[in-house]
């Protein structure tokens, strides 16, 4: 790894404790879900310098602990959603373990939990209660379809998320079965919704000093990001349909296949831009065309652009056309693999690729913090905790003595 990547060596022995410099320093955070969506937005805010204590079920815990590829029998991805946090092992189930997190919740800035509408309130944790008792609460519910609606009932995860939210429809090769994104990404959207609105909330309570419940559902996180789907329906009966690589309406802009096999993306859909990509493809009629000086022009005639673009990008290999792109000033990529991430210096260079150290000293690569804040950076300052691993300490900073921790432990209240 380049000396310029962040080069943190964190252990499992570091306190959760944030830099002077946190934006979120002072903040504490009471995370109740699981899997995605809830612990995404309580990572980022822990990132930024949150306290954020995680309640998981006493024996298995979080269910993402074993999805995917395990290390001695934890998820790898437990390190990346659940860094920066402090693991409190307690069944919410039963009523001893719910009292404590009304105990907890009464001196919260926050609570996150992602269940399916009506779970809190069965375990006698109803968010207008907790608020009656601390007004500056702040509750973040994440669900499929929100806690109203004639769905709210339903159970939701991502997938199902992207495919109502109108994402999905537009995710094939023309005329081909939709395919998934690789990843949980309608989850991801609802998390960083939530953390947007907790900061909302956040400003809100600065100038009243009351809390809120911030109410995201998946499929509306999906569906805010879909740009003028809806608006072109309504005006023209427009059903936009599946494009592949391109993005109808803009031209031109696609994968383009060249000679070693490989994809180049470009974007010539500017007006400037255009008029150098072809210059620079040897098509100076199109260039000087007055019908394409515009978008709207060249959306009309895309299949020909397509086509000269594809036949200069087929006589050169990726690295070329990229290099010759790069010199004309025109947008283009290749599609990166994870390995030509981990490789790649600009990934080095703004901290993307961070270096840890486990507990049995083995060395670990994970993503970086971002957004970037030039004064109060995020920090990772602590690897992701074992199941149960902070339980006495939380209890004994609520008051409980030792007694009546072994007490619960012996109940199976808490792990």
């Amino acid at each position: 790894m380049s000396p310029a990547a962040a080069t943190t060596s964190t252990t499992a022995t570091d306190v959760p404790e944030a830099s002077p410099r946190a934006a979120l320093q002072g903040l504490k955070v009471l995370e109740l879900g699981q899997l995605i969506a809830g612990p995404f937005a309580a990572k980022t805010l822990a990132d930024f310098g949150a306290e954020v204590i995680k309640i998981e079920a006493p024996g298995a815990g979080d269910p993402l602990r074993k999805w995917r590829l395990l290390k001695d029998g934890t998820s790898i991805w437990w390190q990346v959603q659940s860094r920066n946090k402090r693991s409190l092992a307690l069944d919410l189930r039963a009523p001893d373990g719910q009292a404590l997190v009304r105990q907890l919740a009464a001196e919260a800035d926050i609570l996150i939990e992602n269940f399916r509408p009506g779970a809190m309130e069965g375990w006698g944790l109803d968010p207008e209660d907790l608020l009656a008792a601390n007004p500056r609460l702040i509750v973040l519910r994440i669900s499929g379809y929100g806690q109203t609606g004639p769905y709210r009932n339903r159970p939701g995860f991502g997938v199902i998320a992207e495919a109502m939210g109108g994402l999905r429809h537009l995710t094939a090769e023309p005329g081909r079965v939709p395919v998934r994104v690789g990843v949980s990404l309608g989850d991801t959207l609802a998390a960083l919704h939530g953390v947007i609105g907790i900061l909302l909330a956040l400003q809100d309570r600065h100038r009243t000093g009351r809390g809120q419940v911030v109410d995201v559902a998946l499929y509306e996180a999906v569906f805010n990001c879909m740009e003028s789907l809806l608006p072109e329906y309504s005006a023209f009966g427009a059903v936009r349909q599946a494009a592949g690589s391109a993005l109808p309406g803009i031209a031109p802009t696609n994968a383009y296949l060249c000679k070693d096999g490989g994809y180049a993306l470009v974007a010539g859909n500017g007006d400037s831009i255009f008029k150098r990509l072809m210059q620079l493809i040897g098509r100076e009629d199109l260039a000087a065309d007055p019908a394409l000086a515009d978008n709207a022009g060249r959306v009309a005639r895309v299949e020909e652009l397509d086509q000269a673009i594809g036949a200069w990008t087929a006589q050169h290999s990726v690295a070329e056309v990229l290099a010759l792109l790069d010199k004309a000033s025109v947008p283009a990529g290749r599609i990166y693999t994870v390995a030509d991430i981990a490789a790649d210096p600009h990934y080095q260079a703004r901290g993307m690729l961070e270096s840890l150290t486990l507990a049995d000293g083995t060395p670990l690569t994970v993503p970086g913090t971002v957004p970037k804040l030039s004064r109060t950076p995020g920090q990772h300052r602590r690897l992701a905790p074992t199941l149960g691993q902070d339980t006495e300490q939380i209890l004994a900073e609520m008051g409980l003595d030792p007694r009546q921790i072994q007490d619960l432990r012996a109940r199976g209240v808490i792990q």
